[in-house]
């Protein structure tokens, strides 16, 4: 018999894990399987399955335990340092949207908290593992759900709510599609978000969306074209709360430095400082701005920085914001270390760039991004 591909052992092992963890925690609980079957109404040859991986371990399966063991969720999935074992479990196990697709099936809220709270999850693991791995996670959710909302019927408010989820899949899918180097699909995922979020009325996300390609482009496209539409996507989501339109306006100051337009860029970093002090506990955010922080602008501003000719300005930005970063957002730490080389090697500290583009590449091992590959590599040459 053939040996499976990598990819494929490696989920079966994790998922096997997994049991291991649950059958761990119900001998710790001092329960024996038929004790268990009677806290759980479920049979001992399930349980027994589960345990010894022979049967898939899904998401429901792993609440049950925790609410019978009375354990966190979190400690039975196993250590958060290890984020491509939740990637693969991911891959193996059912989406939520696969077992509601079918036609004229009603759906209704729990559902849609269900989505969103997938979407939530997926969108975190983006903070820790690199898009080539995290793109055909992202893409699945979005095809299923997608799915369902063209399939399935349901009352108005949770069609929204499922356009929502759709719209901001397709921003995190486009992303990370970006961050693999799959550039043309990420344009495509962007702008068929942006349709979703249209439908559903939220122009904030749609802007979301359009700032995003924007940022794509600026980076691999015409830098002028992303400035205009940058521009566009920050006019068109006149409602944005003040950190989702902070993150909207770090995209103009990145897409007018990249086209040259220091003046432009520089009044965009302005707005982006006033803007985010406008921030309060009182204005609900969307959450796909958590990640949103006086560090990430700091981070922003040093790239802009750069771009426009003061290198010896970006230094102490960029060097304070990756010291506030822990270990466990390696990809980001890495990308932001090769702005930094960058701004050492831009100012004629050539030693000191050298060093740092060494880290980078040092914290970027094992990481499947193509952006921080390439990162590396420019500043590389740049040192060389």
């Amino acid at each position: 018999m053939d040996q499976p591909s990598t990819g494929v052992y490696k989920a079966v092992r994790y998922v096997s894990d997994l049991g291991a963890r649950l059958r761990a925690a119900r001998e710790a609980a001092g329960l024996s399987l038929a004790a268990m079957s009677a806290k759980t109404h479920w049979s001992k040859a399930l349980l027994g399955h589960l345990e010894t991986g022979t049967r898939d371990v899904k998401r429901e399966h792993v609440i049950t335990y925790s609410r019978a063991l009375n354990v966190s969720v979190e400690s039975l999935y196993g250590p958060p340092q290890d984020p491509l074992r939740v990637a693969h479990e991911w891959l193996v196990a059912d989406t939520s949207a696969s077992v509601h697709r079918s036609s004229g099936r009603r759906v209704g809220e729990s559902f849609a908290a269900e989505v969103e709270q997938r979407v939530i999850d997926l969108r975190q693991l983006d903070d820790t593992i690199g898009g080539g791995d995290l793109s055909p996670l992202v893409r699945r959710e979005l095809a299923e759900t997608s799915a369902v909302v063209r399939c399935a019927s349901y009352s108005e408010s949770v069609g929204r709510r499922l356009l929502v989820a759709v719209g901001e899949l397709s921003q995190l899918a486009g992303w990370v599609a970006s961050d693999a180097g799959y550039y043309l699909e990420a344009q495509q995922t962007y702008l068929a978000g942006v349709a979703a979020a249209q439908d559903a009325g939220d122009q904030t996300l749609a802007g979301q969306l359009l700032s995003s390609l924007a940022y794509q482009m600026a980076n691999v496209g015409d830098p002028a074209d992303a400035a205009l539409l940058a521009k566009t996507a920050v006019k068109g989501a006149r409602d944005a709360t003040p950190v989702a339109k902070t993150l909207l306006l770090e995209r103009v100051a990145w897409a007018g430095a990249r086209a040259r337009d220091v003046e432009g860029a520089r009044r965009a970093l302005d707005l982006v400082d006033d803007t985010y002090e406008e921030r309060s506990p009182g204005i609900p955010e969307p959450e796909w701005v958590y990640w949103m922080s006086r560090d990430e602008i700091d981070v922003m501003a040093g790239r802009v920085l750069i771009e426009v000719g003061q290198p010896v300005k970006a230094a102490p930005l960029l060097t304070r914001a990756i010291d506030a970063y822990d270990a466990e957002h390696a990809r980001e730490v890495a990308l932001y270390q090769t702005w930094l080389a960058e701004s050492y090697a831009r100012a004629g500290e050539l030693d000191a760039a050298r060093e740092v583009i060494g880290a980078a590449r040092g914290a970027a091992a094992g990481i499947n991004s193509a952006r921080l590959g390439r990162r590396v590599e420019e500043i590389e040459r740049l040192v060389s």
